[in-house]
């Protein structure tokens, strides 16, 4: 199993080895994922994630890795995605500065090794970043490890025949949320959307209408209204979720035995 940091105590943290150990920060977001699925969804996969990572370590043979499990971060960046309502979303700066602080002090009290788990894609830009001056200044070892294996075949093969695009908000991710909770999707209010500007090779838009008068071209419905998902959710179950969360903890773990492994 893995252990949650916020479960120790100040006297446990004391005596865990902070050269070995690597702090596994799950890293959401709170934004629109379609009509279907809840605006925690990203939030609710990063912390199934930590689940499904400590059962498949156990199942390796790893049932005391050192790792620490730290609270998922559960705001990111979602610029992409403000103009949905419920949508929430740190600017660039802000998100960098509470991630750089977080590693600050874990680096203060000796930890070394610090491994982000991208749950949502928009917040990956800013972790790159991040990692390359946390090496350079303090001297730690900052990984990235992303969380849906999407292009596996297993979960490939989860897709309903017909769902071309599948992505943000989509089968997958509404699926991923039905192995948690059923209950959190209303999949009798899905509707599917068609990536415009991905077809076209153009860069990604903000969603829904705007100030100025204009709409983004990047998810719409076939009738041409902006819904901020690609993809059709309709065929999502939880079986397939199980299925994604699963694959995409077993092709984290060859990656998180070379973290235990590095050294400074």
């Amino acid at each position: 199993m893995i252990r949650n940091y916020r479960d120790l105590t100040r006297l446990e943290m004391e005596q865990v080895d902070k050269k070995e150990t690597i702090i596994l920060i799950p890293l959401g977001a709170l934004e629109q994922h379609g009509n279907q699925a809840p605006l925690g969804t990203d939030d609710i996969i990063a912390e199934a994630m930590v689940k499904y990572l400590g059962e498949e370590l156990e199942a390796v043979g790893e049932k005391d890795f050192p790792i620490l499990a730290f609270p998922v971060i559960p705001v990111g960046l979602s610029t992409e995605h403000k103009n949905f309502c419920g949508s929430i979303t740190f600017k660039p700066d802000t998100y960098y500065h509470m991630l750089y602080d977080i590693c600050v002090s874990l680096a203060h009290h000796g930890f070394q090794k610090i491994a982000f788990l991208v749950c949502h894609g928009g917040n990956a830009p800013v972790v790159q970043i991040l990692s390359r001056e946390l090496r350079s200044e303090l001297g730690i070892s900052p990984f990235i490890l992303s969380s849906g294996a999407f292009s596996h075949p297993d979960v490939k093969a989860t897709i309903s025949e017909g769902n071309i695009w599948d992505f943000h908000g989509g089968e997958m991710e509404t699926s991923m949320v039905m192995a948690v909770d059923e209950s959190l999707v209303k999949l009798e209010t899905s509707e599917a959307g068609r990536p415009e500007a991905f077809m076209q090779n153009k860069t990604l838009l903000p969603y829904g209408s705007v100030s100025i008068g204009w709409v983004s071209e990047d998810w719409k419905t076939e009738d041409g209204r902006p819904i901020g998902i690609g993809g059709d959710p309709s065929g999502a179950t939880a079986e397939k979720g199980e299925i994604i969360l699963r694959t995409s903890a077993k092709v984290l773990i060859p990656g998180l035995l070379e973290i235990r492994n590095w050294k400074n």
